[in-house]
């Protein structure tokens, strides 16, 4: 009987202790925030799953340092909420992330390490940790350099290697390649997908598509304080594929294709009609379709509409 007890203690001790996996880093519901008269951010609402980059999209404007400081708890939300870790005690939460906001703000006569050691102390954490962020961030051979003889990108990294102190599970980046040249932007980039590689979620705000579509996997695009979209990068800012066509007879044409399955738009410009398709129709399939119903195309041609494009669609 004892025996019995004991092992149906042990198998509810092990269910209830078993880790479970995070269903969402972070998720937000309704959020707005104002400055008197103007709003940042109006009701913005997405989860953001674990393993991923998440990007914020936006134009300057858009509410993206609005949004960042809002889930840091640098700023107060007038409406709305949002939970870390699937809502894990705020406290032991902010344990495991780690941000960079604002500039590197380190002191310039001292060393990386030195550096280091007083971020860990402000942070209560890390202080162990200084040797192995350096090495991540390829900075190791350079430890005892002082920061003014730092470049950009190095600065970069190190501020980087601040924010993973104590190996926190998330971090939060504001515009991090902000002010690089193209060396550093690349090494920026590289060092953020080795860092999600080594299982890291982080969560970037960019005004820069070219950014976003190259380390992000999941993307929301703001403009003026709403949400337009969100969801994965290759969904999101899928690049959409237009039809140029033209007949004699542009009246009958229109009412045809009006009509035709996978045809989701027609625009009319320069005495053509611009299509919008779906499905996987192809201009064989409209030619075929024009030709059945006796409508013979003097012009057919495929435009594939840029990713560049549809940002400032959405955007503008």
């Amino acid at each position: 009987m004892l025996l019995h007890q004991v092992a149906n203690f042990k198998k509810t001790y092990f269910l209830i202790n078993k880790h479970t996996p995070l269903q969402n880093i972070l998720s937000i519901h309704g959020i707005s925030k104002s400055y008197g008269p103007v709003q940042a951010l109006k009701q913005v609402s997405f989860t953001v799953p674990p393993g991923c980059v998440f990007g914020i999209l936006g134009p300057n404007g858009s509410g993206k340092t609005t949004l960042l400081g809002t889930i840091l708890d640098v700023l107060k939300a007038d409406a709305g909420t949002y939970e870390w870790l699937d809502g894990m005690q705020p406290d032991a939460a902010r344990s495991q992330i780690g941000s960079l906001l604002e500039t590197p703000n380190f002191y310039h006569y001292l060393s990386a390490i030195e550096n280091l050691q007083i971020a860990a102390r402000i942070k209560k954490r890390g202080l162990d940790d200084i040797e192995r962020v350096l090495g991540i961030v390829g900075l190791l051979e350079r430890k005892d350099s002082r920061f003014q003889t730092y470049s950009l990108g190095m600065k970069q990294r190190l501020a980087i290697g601040a924010a993973l102190l104590g190996n926190p599970k998330v971090l939060v980046f504001d515009e991090p390649t902000n002010g690089l040249d193209p060396a550093g932007i690349a090494e920026i980039r590289d060092l953020i997908r080795q860092l999600n590689e080594q299982g890291i979620t982080i969560i970037m705000a960019s005004h820069l598509l070219d950014e976003v579509e190259k380390v992000c996997t999941h993307v929301a695009i703001l403009k003026r304080g709403d949400l337009l979209l969100s969801g994965p990068v290759d969904e999101v800012l899928r690049s959409e594929d237009q039809v140029e066509v033209k007949a004699d007879d542009m009246p009958a044409l229109q009412n045809l294709l009006q009509a035709m399955p996978g045809v989701a738009g027609i625009k009319a410009a320069n005495g053509i009609f611009i299509l919008s398709t779906e499905n996987g129709i192809s201009t064989r399939d409209i030619n075929a379709y024009c030709a059945n119903k006796g409508i013979t195309l003097s012009h057919l041609l495929l435009k594939k509409k840029s990713l560049e494009t549809k940002f400032m669609e959405l955007t503008n």
